[in-house]
């Protein structure tokens, strides 16, 4: 199926936009502010689209209007192509006499008016990794602040309902194919005070390494989220060596929930493994023998960013979601290194998915 993807660039459309590349086998043409006077070529020939671009910081009038303009392009867009179903990425926001939840509602008719089969996904708060501050969410902006180490003194507290980006991303994608109409994704419904105690909680666990205790999925969304507030700056972590007379003790991974996997690899040098990203993994790396260099470029982007590591200073260095990462042996000695997940490996659901870091590079396996 061929699937176009607007808002790509944005929080939930790069989020579905990764999870379309690892789960599906979609060709995905992804439409963002830069080529959006394309948005009628672009349709051509896609079988679907999914609409996620929207506006939501601007004045009262823009985003009104301007959602409703969106939805019009993307209308008449898909009327021109002979596209069969769009899947409108809604908000519970639409059901307010609000400005941005009047333009969300006029949006949804302009897109029922387009012809086309349309899937409207009425979406909750949403919360993950890589959300921008002040901007997509207060999750995101209590995840940077707690990583800096400067959380609120006092919030407003209220309950909320919060559905993690990667699971929006999901329902828009089953969304492609089914039943058309109304849908409303089960939010997790907690508070904001709760939200903020649980991050403050996790960073103060994780601040030596230890791994919080993780009992729900939402304890590993919200703390992947925080990681992904704390990626690259607090890492690597340090460890402590405990050595006497008889050798070297390293506590390399101390999970407060009891959770997880461990292995060991020997690697000859000049060797890679990894070259793999995870949608919801907890992974960490520690080369307890040897030098390697351990190199991660976010999915979709560019820039590597790369950790030169001796086992003969034991560090940790955790692999944070949605970030491809290998590591390589680079001295003259076999390379020893101890790896840990919080999950058991399960061949039906491995979440590792195959890409380099380098792309234009040869590597091994």
């Amino acid at each position: 199926m061929k699937i176009l993807l607007t808002g790509a660039g944005g929080f939930l459309g790069w989020h579905t936009r990764v999870r379309l590349d690892a789960l599906t086998d979609h060709e995905v043409t992804a439409v963002t502010r830069e080529n959006w006077d394309s948005l009628g070529t672009l349709a051509q020939g896609c079988d679907a689209i999914i609409h996620i671009a929207g506006i939501n910081r601007a004045s009262d009038e823009e985003v009104e209007q301007g959602n409703l303009q969106l939805a019009t392009d993307v209308a008449a867009a898909a009327r021109q192509a002979s596209v069969g179903r769009i899947v409108y990425a809604n908000s519970i926001q639409a059901e307010k006499d609000n400005p941005y939840g009047r333009g969300k509602a006029a949006a949804a008719r302009a897109l029922g008016d387009s012809g086309c089969e349309v899937v409207d996904v009425l979406l909750p708060n949403l919360f993950g990794e890589y959300g921008r501050p002040g901007y997509n969410s207060f999750v995101a902006t209590f995840a940077h602040a707690v990583a800096q180490d400067a959380p609120p003194a006092e919030v407003n507290d209220n309950p909320i309902g919060l559905l993690h980006v990667q699971d929006a991303a999901q329902v828009l994608i089953d969304a492609l194919t089914g039943a058309t109409g109304q849908l409303r994704p089960e939010a997790h419904q907690t508070t904001v005070v709760e939200v903020l105690d649980k991050l403050k909680s996790y960073r103060e666990t994780y601040r030596t390494g230890d791994i919080p205790a993780l009992l729900t999925d939402f304890d590993v969304n919200l703390f992947n989220t925080l990681r992904g507030a704390l990626f690259p700056q607090s890492y690597p972590i340090a460890l402590t060596p405990h050595a006497d007379d008889r050798g070297r003790l390293v506590e390399t991974v101390r999970s407060h929930g009891g959770q997880g996997q461990t292995f060991v690899s020997t690697t000859r040098p000049g060797i890679t493994r990894g070259e793999h990203y995870h949608l919801g993994k907890i992974e960490r790396f520690v080369v307890l023998g040897g030098k390697a260099r351990i190199s991660l470029r976010k999915v979709f982007g560019d820039d590597v960013i790369d950790f030169e590591v001796d086992g003969e200073n034991p560090v940790a260095i955790d692999m944070p979601t949605l970030w491809i990462h290998n590591i390589t042996n680079i001295g003259e000695t076999e390379l020893l290194t101890q790896f840990w997940t919080h999950t058991l490996f399960d061949p039906e659901n491995p979440d590792t998915f195959w890409q380099k870091v380098r792309p234009h590079e040869e590597a091994d396996k």
